[in-house]
Parts: structure tokens; sequence; C-alpha cells
């Protein structure tokens, strides 16, 4: 889940530079995230790192708090009508795209509308709306949940839009979480 994780935000223009910065205050190079190879378990420890320092992962804080450090991780492809079902996480930007319903859908709808949540370009959406209805392809959604049909989108928000704005045209990969105690981060 971290490699993964930080694989999806490291092109971030709001998290990307954060990554970059602490791989470079541990003196390794993007390759660590870029290309991780999951069996070495000193590469992996500072992967944990990075996401620790930039995102509070493991740490009880910021984007991780309350979340369960027992987490059982699968490899999936979510279905068009599963991924319509999956909510973004309790987090106010999410929430005023969507008008309040947490539902990727109805932020999609509001985006066509015109609307912008706290002033914030719509364009990164619709064009990567665009690339995914001519096949683009984009690194997995990570998904959490109590159970798998209860989702709650812990990393690929953007992409998850996307989805929605192209009108949830294919099935997704995705990394999926579920324990019996995600409720407290999920709410």
């Amino acid at each position: 889940m971290v490699a993964c994780f930080l694989q999806g935000e490291l092109p971030s223009e709001g998290f990307g530079a954060a990554i970059r910065d602490a791989l470079v205050g541990l003196g390794q190079s993007e390759q660590l995230v870029t290309h991780p190879d999951l069996g070495d378990t000193r590469a992996n420890h500072t992967r944990r790192a990075v996401l620790a320092a930039t995102r509070g992962y493991g740490e009880n804080r910021e984007l991780f708090e309350d979340f369960p450090s027992r987490v059982q991780w699968v490899r999936a492809v979510l279905a068009p009508d599963e991924l319509m079902r999956c909510r973004y996480m309790d987090y106010s930007y999410w929430i005023k795209l969507s008008g309040g319903s947490r539902l990727p859908a109805d932020a999609g709808r509001r985006i066509r509308a015109g609307i912008r949540a706290y002033g914030v370009s719509n364009q990164w959406f619709l064009d990567a709306s665009r690339a995914i209805a001519e096949g683009a392809q984009f690194p997995p959604l990570i998904l959490v949940g109590q159970r798998r049909n209860e989702l709650v989108c812990l990393e690929g928000h953007s992409r998850l839009t996307a989805h929605a704005l192209a009108g949830f045209p294919t099935e997704a990969e995705c990394l999926i979480g579920t324990t019996p105690t995600m409720g407290r981060w999920t709410h």
C-alpha cells in the first residue's frame, strides 16, 4: 500500500514536492517510488518513512489519524457500478465538490455545471476524464472500508473524480484495504 500510495501522489501538484523533498532528505532518488522493489526490506522501510514524513502514516496524524494499524490489502479491479458507490474521504474540499454527498458522480455533475470548490480550477479533472475516455491508464486507486461493499477513497480522489466525469466508462484497478475497525477513519 505504501509504495502504491507514493506512486499515486508523486506526480501530484499538491503532494509530489513533499515526497521529492522527503526522498532527498533520506538520500534517495525518485526511483525508490517509481520502481519499487517490494522484496527489499530496507527500501520498504524507507518508503514507509517517506509516507510518515509527508502524510503521517503509522504516526496517527494528518491523513492517517485514526487509521487502523492492521488492514488486509488486496488488489482488485472494480467494475463501473462498484466505482460509482465509492465515497470521498471526510475532507472539506471533497465534501464541497460533491455538494455534501461525498459521491464522485455528484462531484462530476457539479463540475460539468461549472461549480468549483473553494475557487479551485476543475481543469485537471476535465483533462483526466478525456484521457480516461481515450483509454489512458492511471495508477491504482486506494480504497478502504469495513467491507468491500462500502469503500472510501484513501488515495486517488482526483482520478476517481475523472472516472465519474467520464461516466465511469471502464473498470479500474484498485488496492482495497478492509478491516472491521476502518469505520473510525471512514465515517
